[in-house]
């Protein structure tokens, strides 16, 4: 079968900027993948093409780049399904991370934010009690850490991440997966220092939850859904100090208390401590209020309210598991 693949070609030395380069050849129908066919265009057409790989059984996350728009490995994207949906196949370097040559990336930026989580189980002091119990590692640990320990840095889910996109600072989704492996791990003496330390700045609050880190992940990790986790645990140690917390608690508040939402009081609850950043909201309060959308911001609970209030009753304490002792 010949077929279009479309590459992105950049060397620093002679390019004063990345172009794309195409390439027809002939390549197997069956059991062909993407990174054999950059291996056939190096061999037959292009010997200067420049990729990274290593293992070729999606295990180390080596050959992680953008294929016809999104973050994939190229030892397990088959060439049959990419010709399918798209009828050509466009290979582009990760995003958001410096080109070195063709689709080989820079991932120093990458590991930076990883070590800042402090990936690796800590005490907070020579003091932490090291017993039997909390050394032991059972199936329930690791049903635990939901799936976030098979994760291979490859890098793809912050080449996807639109909030890293807007904010270069943001810690990704990589990173605050790998944070919640250890603040999940009943063996980590230094959970509470963690959350902390994500709670501010370019932590846990600075996802949008636009939910591409989970579509574009080899390995399943679902690293949203991790770093929501670490949101509920940060609220559940009383870190609610952050518009973002403040934002999930007053909801809560809200709906417990008239069992429904209410966009009057929801922004009075959440930035009541915040004057001025309560009067930017008044401009939108008022084309509200024109427009009928915005209630008043007290009104009578509904009927059937302490139905409700059972359910966050039945829901209470139902978060992030405290460690083992």
């Amino acid at each position: 079968m010949r077929i279009l693949v479309r590459v992105q070609k950049f060397d620093p030395e002679k390019d004063a900027h990345p172009y794309d380069k195409d390439y027809r050849l002939d390549v197997g129908w069956r059991g062909n993948t993407v990174l054999d066919t950059l291996f056939q265009i190096k061999n037959e057409l292009d010997a200067t093409l420049t990729f990274r790989y290593s293992c070729r059984s999606a295990i180390c996350g080596s050959c992680a780049m953008v294929i016809n728009g999104q973050e994939k490995l190229a030892c397990k994207t088959m060439v049959a399904n990419e010709i399918r949906k798209y009828g050509q196949i466009m290979v582009h370097p990760l995003r958001q991370v410096p080109v070195l040559r063709d689709l080989v990336v820079e991932m120093e930026p990458f590991w930076r934010k990883v070590k800042q989580v402090t990936p690796w189980l800590a005490y907070p002091d020579a003091s932490y009690p090291v017993t039997e119990t909390s050394q032991k590692v059972t199936q329930d640990t690791l049903k635990d850490l939901h799936n976030v320990d098979a994760c291979i840095m490859c890098g793809a889910c912050l080449s996807a991440c639109s909030s890293h996109e807007i904010s270069p600072g943001f810690l990704g989704p990589a990173a605050l997966a790998k944070a919640y492996r250890f603040v999940a791990d009943p063996r980590d003496g230094a959970r509470d220092q963690r959350l902390g330390d994500l709670d501010g700045e370019n932590g846990v609050w600075d996802c949008t939850r636009c939910n591409f880190c989970v579509e574009v992940c080899p390995k399943d990790v679902k690293p949203m859904e991790a770093i929501i986790r670490l949101r509920r645990a940060s609220i559940q140690r009383g870190l609610s100090g952050t518009i973002g917390a403040r934002h999930i608690t007053a909801f809560t508040e809200v709906v417990k208390g008239e069992g429904r939402l209410n966009e009057g009081l929801l922004p009075i609850k959440m930035l009541w401590k915040h004057p001025v950043r309560l009067l930017r909201t008044f401009p939108l309060a008022f084309k509200m209020f024109l427009r009928g959308k915005l209630p008043f911001p007290y009104q009578p609970p509904i009927k059937g309210i302490k139905a409700v209030r059972q359910i966050f009753e039945a829901r209470q304490g139902a978060t992030l598991k405290p460690p083992k002792s």
